[in-house]
């Protein structure tokens, strides 16, 4: 059968679509009623140190204006008065990290090297930083949200925190995932639901989740996520900071659990930062693609003007939501600065992206299922036995872990003629999006077709991560970008997307919206 849609199944998925529709309003009412409208506040951010760029802190710590045990200390005491109410933070390196602070202090007071000598060689010399809890640092847990590995301990720090560490900063602790990292909502059966700082009702995406979340509430200075179908970029959308999954194959997945089974999985699997401010994503991703940062070119000038920008407002794929008009809206607003500041007549375009979803699962699929790594019978009896242990309360897998396992089996299988027309037509939209964007395009698109859902409300809407999973099957680099808050106080942004090892072109765009639109705004700012 041809990937082109018949009349017959065409007119099956859009009853489907009305049912789901009709299923997800009726949830949302409910979600309402359970739920309200607010959630529990944030105390203010009182160290003004924490709302400064990264590269701004290690420049204020070269100078000896302010000290890494300083900072350290900062995000020490913030992370306590937050994380009760938001349960982003899983574990600590706190003594650790002040120690390796009380270093890094020493070596500048010491003047074994001068202030430009410690900027060139370790350019983020004691500033500390977190990282989800599917990246491993050495004597901390890696569990990967799965309990089955609640007793691991990564026995050495994964490739993007050793760069990272070698340059200066200082990890200070995890922050929390989904089971397995493949969900789009962050909560686990060992640490629990992780809360929007904006809204504690509403979710923080996922996989990179809590991470995003510590990042909106400036528990660290900066942090280190990865991204298989939009696990940076949606939590970065939804908490409201910046988030970059690079180019296919630039920064090392080494150290990463689940580790990718295959080269084709490494190649859209992708680890790169989250941060408040914009400025800081080029720095830190120089560092993070070691050797392969030479492939980007990342200090080559951009001009923003020089630059074809496209937009594409939806990818009306079968099963997912409408764009807010209010993210329409904000891109539209984008649009028309571009072209009163630069003059860029910006193209509106229609690629067809309905098969973004069944795109991605094809090339998700893996010769291990998903229960492999989740639990001890990976069978569909099992996963049926395990879920009636989740509902009497247990299991320790998620409702939605259980139900990915049992989606596993569904599909075309590895092989099937089914599975090589979808990779096709993967590679034939990979082509399509090469031809249009060449060397200095970029692609305006939605990262997530709504606002932050409520807690659980995925589960209604699962397909609407399509809008960043078709990204990572093209290889593309892509940065999530915040445009302000919704009527409701939550984020909205826009995805930036460009060619193969054009992230530059993504990272100046990033910087041009982030002082044009204001980039992060400090939860406590919005919360009445």
């Amino acid at each position: 059968m041809s990937l082109e849609t018949s009349k017959p199944v065409a007119l099956k998925y859009r009853v489907l679509h009305v049912v789901r529709l009709a299923i997800a309003s009726i949830t949302r009412f409910f979600f309402s009623l359970y739920y309200g409208t607010e959630g529990e506040k944030l105390p203010p951010i009182t160290d003004e140190i924490l709302k400064l760029p990264a590269v701004e802190v290690a420049k204020k710590i070269r100078k000896k204006e302010i000290s890494s045990v300083e900072v350290v200390e900062a995000c020490i005491r913030r992370i306590k008065d937050i994380n009760s109410v938001v349960n982003c933070f899983v574990e600590d390196r706190f003594t650790l990290s002040l120690k390796e602070a009380k270093e890094a202090d020493d070596l500048i007071r010491n003047g074994s090297k001068n202030e430009k000598q410690i900027e060139q060689e370790k350019p983020f010399l004691g500033v500390p930083f977190t990282t989800k809890d599917c990246i491993a640092v050495k004597g901390l847990h890696h569990t990967s949200g799965v309990v089955l590995r609640k007793d691991v301990i990564a026995e050495d720090d994964a490739d993007v925190i050793k760069l990272l560490r070698d340059k200066g900063a200082i990890i200070i602790g995890l922050t929390n995932v989904p089971e397995l990292c493949m969900w789009w909502e962050t909560h686990n059966h060992i640490y629990g639901r992780t809360n929007n700082p904006y809204n504690t009702t509403r979710i923080v995406g996922g996989s990179s989740g809590g991470e995003g979340c510590i990042q909106a509430a400036a528990g660290s200075v900066f942090g280190v996520g990865s991204d298989i179908g939009g696990s940076i970029r949606m939590p970065a959308f939804f908490n409201g900071i910046f988030g970059h999954k690079p180019s296919r194959n630039i920064v090392s997945n080494n150290g990463q659990y689940p580790e990718p089974e295959s080269e084709l999985h490494d190649s859209f699997l992708g680890i790169g930062p989250m941060t408040r401010h914009a400025i800081d994503l080029k720095p830190l991703l120089n560092i993070m693609a070691g050797e392969n940062s030479k492939k980007l070119n990342l200090d080559n000038e951009v001009d923003i003007k020089q630059l074809k920008v496209f937009y594409q407002f939806s990818n009306d794929a079968p099963l997912t939501d409408a764009v807010d008009p209010e993210i329409i809206a904000a891109m539209k607003k984008v649009v028309e600065f571009l072209n009163v500041k630069h003059k860029i007549e910006a193209k509106e375009i229609k690629i067809d992206l309905q098969k973004s979803v069944p795109i991605w699962m094809s090339t998700m699929k893996n010769e291990k299922k998903f229960g492999h790594f989740i639990m001890e019978s990976e069978s569909v009896l099992g996963i049926c036995k395990e879920i009636f242990k989740n509902l009497i309360g247990c299991s320790g897998n998620t409702l939605i872990g259980l139900f990915t396992s049992l989606v596993d089996y569904s599909g075309p299988q590895i092989g099937s003629e089914k599975y090589k027309k979808y990779l096709k037509k993967r590679d034939e939209m990979e082509k399509t999006f090469k031809d249009i964007l060449g060397d200095n395009g970029l692609l305006l698109y939605p990262t997530h077709p709504t606002t932050a859902p409520y807690h659980n409300e995925p589960i209604f809407k699962a397909m609407n991560f399509s809008y960043t999973a078709i990204i990572n099957c093209l290889g593309l680099p892509s940065t999530t970008v915040p445009l302000g808050l919704s009527r409701e106080g939550l984020p909205i942004g826009v995805q930036v997307i460009a060619n193969h090892n054009n992230d530059r072109l993504c990272l100046a765009m990033a910087e041009e919206l982030d002082a044009a639109f204001g980039g992060w705004i400090e939860p406590h700012q919005n919360q009445k």
